[in-house]
């Protein structure tokens, strides 16, 4: 252990470390119930099998960043990127299920290049501070508004587009369709209280807990348990089966047919090709902006930032742990599910003295037990997790903070960029309307020359997009 992990060096136990990995898997297994829910909505893929292919995905990512890099984080299917790939890629642009998995693939692939060669840091780099430190903000508020929707408390209207649903027990509203939204309020608060408390897992502990008033309070409903257990299968290994049929190995079997894409009117070769290029590039963006961000959070946190030779505090091995996220992510394409990134729940096994990879061995072996836990998993209602998908909103909604909103030519491109997310359901869309304001102010105020080339090639490049495939 000492000579794999360097204990002493880095002041720690191997009790130390069993216990932050333990904590940081508390922290984070809201995603083994929130990414199923919502890639089951795509109707291509079972509860299951999503289920499984995350959980396969968050070992290997896991394990690959506490083995290359000695880092005590840990990986899973990344929220945010989650949402993008299917109300975005799937729901908004048309692509199939197995169409978006060539995204991530492509995603994983290219990232392993730009991490091998060192360029990934340059196009990071290239991006305006004005559209980086909003874009956490925008998918903030797009999964805030997902999880509101998912749970029923934000409701389509003809008149407004989106109204709160009714709790008006003596007028439209009955007590079968207001429980719901009373438990997801109260899961809501819930974690709110418990992380004002410091309670390591505030999120997965109110889940849990909104599970259970869920299914206590449905004994006040009448009918509530007819053929309860009757879609339900308490064989573990049914999730499994489903991985092999539905997921595993989709993205090569079926991900580059495209003729269904292509089917739909208005689609063509050359807004294929267009739409691949902007969609593989928004899939990459956000995992850097995700890895890059997370590692430097978390090591911060921990006093684990070391000097680079310009005197530049930096991650330790932060070219390993860009490449364990670009494998994993590569793995996660192959298993069926969306972009794996390092996860800023990492910071809670930080913050109880996890300081190498032996935290994340141990958070790596808590999600593989939890891989044969799907039938439980299955009984979480979706407004006991929908809570976990309006809470993480309010956490990447913190960067807003950073952004100078008193100079216009950052405001704006900010703004746009939060913005336009949750009100186009699109998370690529807030980029480009991001980038290319940004560019146009620079352009039209005399300040071209801060418009660096790689910031002019991605802005032309959604321009495009716009132009060719919307």
């Amino acid at each position: 252990m000492e000579k794999l992990f360097k204990l002493k060096e880095r002041n720690t136990t191997i009790r130390t470390e069993i216990t932050a990995g333990i904590t940081i898997f508390i922290s984070m297994a809201y995603i083994l119930m929130v990414n199923p829910g919502m890639f089951s909505q795509l109707g291509d893929v079972s509860y299951g099998a999503i289920y499984i292919a995350t959980s396969v995905s968050a070992v290997v990512g896991t394990i690959l960043i506490g083995l290359l890099a000695n880092l005590p984080l840990a990986q899973a299917s990344g929220m945010g990127i989650n949402a993008f790939f299917v109300y975005t890629v799937c729901f908004g642009m048309g692509f199939s299920y197995a169409n978006a998995l060539v995204f991530v693939l492509a995603d994983g692939c290219i990232f392993i290049l730009l991490t091998v060669t060192g360029l990934r840091r340059l196009i990071f780099d290239s991006i305006p501070s004005a559209v980086k430190k909003a874009i956490p903000a925008g998918i903030g508020l797009f999964i805030a508004f997902l999880g509101l929707q998912d749970a029923g408390l934000v409701i389509k209207d003809e008149s407004t587009g989106v109204n709160l649903a009714s709790f008006n027990l003596l007028g439209t509203a009955d007590w079968e369709s207001i429980m719901p939204l009373l438990i997801t309020v109260a899961a809501i608060i819930s974690i709110g209280i418990l992380a004002k408390k410091k309670v390591k897992g505030a999120i997965l502990w109110s889940i849990l807990g909104a599970t259970a008033a869920y299914y206590l309070l449905g004994l006040t409903i009448p009918g509530f348990y007819e053929g309860f257990l009757s879609d339900v299968s308490l064989n573990p290994l049914k999730a499994f089966q489903e991985f092999g049929v539905q997921s595993f190995g989709k993205v090569f079997t079926e991900g580059f047919d495209f003729s269904a894409y292509l089917s739909v009117e208005g689609h063509s070769i050359s807004g294929l090709v267009i739409a691949f290029i902007t969609t593989a590039l928004a899939f990459c963006m956000m995992d850097m902006f995700d890895t890059i961000g997370t590692l430097y959070g978390a090591c911060r946190g921990g006093n684990l930032l070391v000097k680079n030779e310009k005197g530049e505090e930096e991650v330790p091995n932060m070219n390993q742990a860009m490449l364990s996220d670009a494998i994993a992510t590569c793995v996660g394409s192959v298993c069926g599910t969306s972009t794996v990134t390092t996860f800023v729940e990492s910071s809670s096994g930080v913050a109880v003295g996890g300081r190498t990879g032996l935290s994340s061995i141990v958070t790596a072996v808590m999600f593989f037990i939890a891989m044969f836990l799907s039938p439980l998993a299955a009984f979480v209602p979706v407004c006991a997790y929908a809570a976990a998908l309006v809470y993480v909103g309010i956490l990447m909604i913190e960067c807003v903070k950073e952004i100078e909103w008193h100079d216009p030519a950052i405001a704006l491109p900010s703004f746009l960029t939060i913005a336009i997310m949750p009100f186009t359901y699109n998370i690529s869309y807030g980029i480009a309307f991001g980038l290319i304001s940004y560019t146009a102010i620079k352009v039209f105020t005399g300040k071209i020359k801060e418009v660096n080339a790689g910031t002019w090639v991605i802005a032309v490049l959604f321009g495009l997009m716009f132009f060719f495939t919307h």
